[in-house]
């Protein structure tokens, strides 16, 4: 495993205790990427160890989060919280899919309980769709991929961008992405077809134009294979 990761000890922004977190080298090789940007690397899943968290008081964030300034409002009512209760998961050096699993839904409990953007929340149930992807749960996937085009929709109306590193056209094409992995190409060729309807896009980030151009015609071709034949 330690080709892969490394441990190293953090002292937790919530309990002030030091906590082991398992950190991921960056050589990793990468085998293909998806619609979603999800990247698959070979011999290794890096999203399992996305999220940190305390092995004392439970707390779960990922890394920029856990090491970053937390507002003393949200410290507060995470201490609050786990004032009666003992959430701390057990620290393993090579996790599972249930590890994983375990480590994102705390991560979604807690950003949705400091009112954290929709956006940083949509992205915590996509790379939950993504661990899901990797251990063939589909069920449970789609319903992660929904909530994400759920939060993701109400932030581009709510919120102003850039945020976590996305421009509001990436979320567009991404939501785009997300319906066509949920198989409705109906709602996937609406938000692509903002992007390549758009000139200005066209101009100023040729790479995601591209790219929604790219599946969109893809998207049509499957929807013509599905449509009934007459």
């Amino acid at each position: 495993m330690g080709q892969y990761t490394f441990t190293v000890e953090k002292k937790c922004p919530i309990c002030g205790e030091t906590t082991r977190v398992v950190k991921v080298k960056s050589k990793l090789l990468a085998e293909r990427t998806d619609e979603d940007f999800c990247v698959h690397y070979k011999d290794f899943n890096p999203y399992f160890y996305k999220i940190w968290f305390c092995e004392h008081c439970g707390f779960a964030a990922d890394e920029k989060t856990f090491l970053g300034s937390i507002p003393l409002t949200h410290k507060r009512k995470i201490q609050e919280f786990l004032n009666s209760r003992k959430l701390g998961l057990k620290f393993v050096e090579e996790r599972q899919v249930p590890d994983a699993v375990a480590s994102f839904k705390l991560a979604i409990f807690y950003a949705e309980l400091t009112g954290q953007s929709l956006a940083k929340r949509a992205g915590l149930y996509l790379e939950l769709g993504w661990i899901y992807r990797a251990s063939e749960e589909k069920e449970r996937e789609d319903e992660m991929l929904e909530r994400a085009i759920s939060l993701y929709d109400r932030s581009l109306m709510t919120e102003r961008y850039p945020i976590n590193g996305l421009s509001d056209n990436t979320v567009i094409y991404l939501i785009g992405a997300l319906y066509y992995r949920l198989h409705d190409f109906e709602k996937s060729t609406q938000y692509l077809s903002r992007i390549i309807g758009d000139q200005r896009i066209r101009d100023e980030d040729i790479v995601l134009y591209k790219r929604a151009r790219d599946l969109w015609q893809r998207v049509r071709g499957e929807k013509k294979e599905e449509a009934p034949q007459k």
